[in-house]
């Protein structure tokens, strides 16, 4: 569905934005991000081929793009792969709590471009929870406590909005070291409502002094007197402004609010769970915590920390050719669904992809790169690493973050799946059998032949829903598959 309304009004969407911005356009890297997500899962771009080794049943098994941006497919693989290695690799078993930063209006415009700032505003954040941890620690007895936080940067709201926030896993407790250099973990007292409302206050008063420092005082309207996002492109400035606030930048509805379906009697209603303090905009939650022994729940958090903007069943191309997109929950005003022109669509994208080339996985204390601490942080309640790969993986380089231990093994696609959703994409579906990687295909010619002798529909213009399957009885009598 995605990809059908990407490739028929893509064209119009970077012509609308150039329009607007009196023919300057969007920066490349957003009109590259669509571009290459129409060849996500496209036969036509290349594929896999896998055969069952008992019954010789192949399938071919489309490329993705492996973009950052709104692709559900490659958002889904990065944050199983991601989450599977900060269980295994980088979080101790040892409790932790999610403590989440939402941030005001005015300054998720600054942030959605300034990376920099981005991560001055993230170091204050951190640096208050450390400093809560250690105060909760020395008041206990223990000096020279430590901990450790990973954070990540999610850039989308519920409703397609461009919402810059901060889900931060912290160790909840602190470690200390004894003379011989062993560390031992001091589990913390859980923070009171009053206790999440002074952190935040805490945060308040310094993000507001950064801003200060750096000139950065924004006015009602959302901007600053330096809006370094609009000298790059004013029609992505539009663009991100319109969306933080929930409204459409392009087309001819240009500043109305998002179209909104439900049952929008429902007064809205503030509320303010247990461990949630709302100050002037800032808005720090805490209540959702896990044990030290309870792996599984440690690997589902990571996953909602890391998880995509879009799911690709929540769309809904109406009739009419508008896009109706449904709420994971509906809002406490009633709203289910939110109705919006192709344009209007795409320009919500454009807003939530992120700037090539920054990282949205932060670590601050122990977990820090060169934190001292780190290597026997990370290695810390885990038995000795066993160099043998197990049989769903399979050797391959890490990125470094479990330095100091033995060095994280790559998961495969298929290991991937059965180790989320237990199910085996390997199986053949027809005898049961094991499929294998036999090759990969990518020089154009020859994807052309086999696709025109397969005469595999939807090979060329959309993603394949599933991998093409054939038997040995449809291979090429001209040039067999062993061949290429």
């Amino acid at each position: 569905m995605l990809h059908i309304v990407i490739r028929h009004h893509l064209d119009d969407f970077l012509r609308t934005a150039a329009d607007r911005a009196d023919g300057a356009g969007l920066p490349e890297f957003i009109a590259r991000e669509f571009r290459e997500f129409l060849t996500c899962g496209v036969l036509a771009h290349g594929f896999a081929r896998v055969r069952c080794g008992r019954c010789a049943l192949e399938r071919l098994v489309p490329f993705s793009y492996k973009g950052r941006g709104f692709c559900p497919s490659c958002g889904g693989r990065r944050m199983m792969e991601r989450a599977v290695h900060l269980v295994d690799n980088v979080l101790p078993p040892v409790p932790v709590r999610q403590w989440v930063l939402t941030l005001p209006y005015r300054l998720r415009y600054l942030l959605a471009w300034d990376h920099g700032l981005t991560r001055a505003v993230l170091a204050v954040h951190a640096r208050a929870l450390r400093e809560f941890y250690r105060r909760q620690a020395n008041s206990h007895g223990v000096r020279d406590g430590r901990t450790g936080t990973l954070t990540v940067i999610q850039r989308f709201g519920s409703g397609l909005n461009l919402n810059v926030h901060f889900h931060t896993v912290a160790f909840d407790g602190v470690f200390s070291r004894a003379p011989a250099g062993a560390l031992t973990f001091h589990p913390a007292i859980p923070a009171s409502d009053a206790e999440v409302a002074y952190v935040l206050d805490t945060i308040r008063r310094r993000v507001g002094r950064l801003l200060r420092r750096r000139g950065l005082e924004p006015g009602d309207e959302g901007t600053g007197s330096d809006d370094s996002l609009a000298e790059t492109s004013l029609a992505l400035a539009g663009i991100v402004g319109a969306s933080v606030q929930g409204r459409v930048a392009l087309g001819p509805r240009a500043g109305a609010r998002v179209r909104r379906l439900g049952d929008l009697r429902a007064p809205a209603v503030d509320t303010r769970g247990p461990r949630q303090a709302h100050i002037q905009g800032f808005d720090l939650h805490a209540n959702v915590w896990v044990g030290a022994h309870d792996r599984a729940r440690r690997e589902q958090v990571c996953r909602y920390l890391l998880r995509p903007p879009l799911a690709d069943d929540r769309l809904r191309l109406l009739g009419d050719g508008r896009v109706r997109v449904q709420l994971k929950r509906a809002w406490s005003n009633g709203t289910t669904h939110l109705l919006f022109e192709p344009v209007e669509f795409l320009e919500k994208l454009a807003a939530l992809t992120p700037r090539p080339a920054i990282n949205l996985i932060l670590y601050h204390g122990v977990l820090a790169s060169h934190a001292r601490w780190r290597p026997a942080v990370v290695a810390y309640g885990r038995p000795e690493p066993d160099t043998a790969s197990g049989p769903m993986e399979s050797p391959g380089a890490g990125d470094g973050e479990g330095r100091g231990v033995a060095k994280p093994r790559y998961w495969t696609w298929a290991a991937l799946m059965r180790r989320a959703f237990d199910l085996d994409v390997l199986r053949c579906p027809r005898c049961a059998g094991r499929m294998e990687l036999i090759g990969t295909i990518e020089d154009p010619a020859v994807i052309a032949r086999i696709l025109a002798h397969l005469e595999v529909p939807g090979a060329r213009d959309g993603p394949s829903p599933t991998a093409a399957v054939f038997s040995p009885r449809d291979d090429l009598p001209t040039l067999p598959f062993a061949a290429l």
